[in-house]
């Protein structure tokens, strides 16, 4: 007796269903314009809370940034940044000194070692000069993709996204870009945010969540964009 024949495709694995791709805002078009016409019309010209000199201490003082307030950044760059504001004399001050200086801020002694380091790559690779190119910044010792984001935006005035944890809570709490890491946030802000507000949107959101929507408690009575958020706890 003849065993039957295989049915068409018996024995072929079906193709898994493809996941819903997540809606890259839950604010529609409308909606995201007028939320960054409302933080535009409150700081037309936002700037960095960093105090810098030019591209070299900008990106030191982002390195130094990490788990460290803008203001106690501020505070431990003031006099270095008045002798050393170049590799080479970053290079030629010394990790021991640098230490010295910025020993008021968590992790000193590993970033004194990588400002070391970064002045040296610079020096080596760049002519000491800060390149402007994600991957080349991204090769430097203590610099990732946040701080490649903010050197390329604010020195370079590229129309970057830098997803820190201020914007990181703005963008979930207000549905703008959902997203369950820095990066996947990022890519969705890229998508959602209109060409026009593009240069100034990563100040916008950072300073919102920074004195507005807050951590612990958002300040909603006193936000711009109260009546677009989706947060389903608003304060007041």
């Amino acid at each position: 007796m003849k065993a039957p024949h295989p049915s068409p495709g018996a024995g072929k694995k079906k193709p898994a269903k493809k996941a819903r791709a997540k809606p890259k805002s839950l604010l529609s078009a409308d909606e995201v314009e007028r939320l960054f016409e409302a933080l535009k019309e409150r700081d037309p010209e936002p700037e960095s809370e960093l105090q810098y000199r030019n591209p070299f201490t900008l990106l030191v003082a982002v390195v130094l940034s990490a788990q460290a307030t803008d203001a106690g950044v501020n505070k431990a760059t003031a006099r270095l940044f008045d002798i050393a504001d170049s590799p080479e004399k970053m290079l030629s001050l010394g990790e021991d000194a640098v230490r010295d200086h910025i020993k008021t801020i968590g992790l000193f002694r590993n970033k004194a070692k990588n400002t070391i380091a970064l002045s040296q790559a610079l020096i080596e690779r760049h002519g000491g000069e800060v390149p402007r190119d994600r991957e080349a910044l991204e090769a430097l010792p203590g610099v990732g993709r946040k701080t490649a984001n903010v050197v390329l935006n604010v020195a370079f005035g590229e129309k970057t996204m830098a997803v820190d944890t201020h914007i990181f809570r703005v963008s979930n709490r207000t549905g703008l870009a959902p997203g369950k890491d820095p990066l996947e946030v990022e890519k969705g802000l890229l998508a959602v945010v209109p060409d026009a507000y593009m240069l100034h949107a990563h100040h916008w959101l950072i300073l919102h969540g920074r004195y507005v929507c807050k951590a612990r408690r958002p300040d909603c009575p006193v936000c711009p964009i109260r009546d677009i958020c989706r947060y389903p706890d608003k304060t007041g």
